[in-house]
């Protein structure tokens, strides 16, 4: 199992954060934020939102760090990315 952290530079709601990706499946995020306590809520599209203060809990975990670019050139390649809904 292996699954990707930016590092935490996304500003919101009075944090920062970071994008926990899989490559694999989103079966296997689910379980892997699950193992870190990361809330249901915290998942948006194709990533969960993790706050700067858990980084280094999800580095410890077994979170490959990576840029913000790989990010979303592994979701590509994965066909996992959900782009956002325009209207």
């Amino acid at each position: 199992m292996t699954v990707y952290i930016d590092p935490p530079t996304w500003p919101g709601h009075g944090r920062v954060w970071s994008h926990l990706i899989s490559d694999v499946s989103y079966e296997e995020l689910h379980a892997f934020a699950g193992e870190l306590g990361a809330p249901p809520r915290a998942f948006e599209r194709d990533h969960y939102d993790i706050p700067s203060h858990r980084y280094a809990a999800a580095v410890a975990a077994g979170a490959v760090e990576v840029s913000s670019r790989e990010v979303v050139r592994l979701l590509h390649g994965a066909g996992l990315r959900r782009r956002k809904r325009t209207r």
